[in-house]
């Protein structure tokens, strides 16, 4: 197996075991006998298991930011571009249930809680700006109501997480009717 292979083959196992078992019910071995290498092969591309947890985070953020990004444009209104996000964020998350699910994972978990404590206290990366700026331009043009941030992500996403794990466990299907409604709601939630 080629080196890159390994490496995209241990990132898939990781977030399959992760998402469906947590982190404490995935143990190196185990992520390596899925992804087909010897446990020791791991340390070659992750120093530990923390690094692990912490760049699978990175790599699917990554995408999900890059989802957002298509046909993102800066100089639309506010709920256009609030709706624009809303929607792939949702959509991308529907396609890919077992990121979504590592996802929750990361966020409900101490590794979670200390990216968030970090991004809100103004300590936000490049990245996080997409939506930081979309708030804070909407607050200012009285177009989103005037809440701490916090609350504004929460209203926003809080919806779309719940919907999307309820999607996952077959409790609902959301197509792209619905989830247009469903990000409509949210953004009727946040505007003023």
């Amino acid at each position: 197996m080629a080196k890159l292979d390994k490496r995209s083959e241990i990132v898939r196992a990781a977030v399959q075991i992760i998402a469906d078992q947590g982190f404490h019910g995935s143990p190196m071995a185990m992520i390596a006998e899925r992804a087909g290498v010897a446990a020791g092969t791991i340390y070659c591309y992750f120093e530990s298991k923390d690094i692990l947890i912490k760049e699978l985070y990175r790599e699917i953020e990554g995408k999900l930011l890059e989802a957002l990004r298509v046909g993102y444009q800066t100089e639309r209104p506010i709920r256009e571009r609030f709706l624009h996000l809303g929607i792939n964020f949702l959509k991308y998350f529907v396609a890919h249930p077992l990121e979504s699910k590592y996802m929750e994972q990361f966020h409900n978990s101490p590794y979670g809680v200390d990216l968030r404590r970090g991004r809100f206290a103004k300590e936000f990366k490049d990245d996080d700006l997409l939506y930081l700026e979309l708030f804070e331009q909407g607050v200012a043009q009285q177009v989103i109501k005037d809440l701490p941030t916090i609350l504004l992500f929460a209203l926003a996403f809080g919806p779309v997480i719940t919907l999307t794990r309820d999607h996952i466990l077959g409790f609902i299907e959301l197509d792209d009717a619905l989830i247009e409604k469903t990000i409509a709601a949210c953004w009727d939630g946040i505007k003023r």
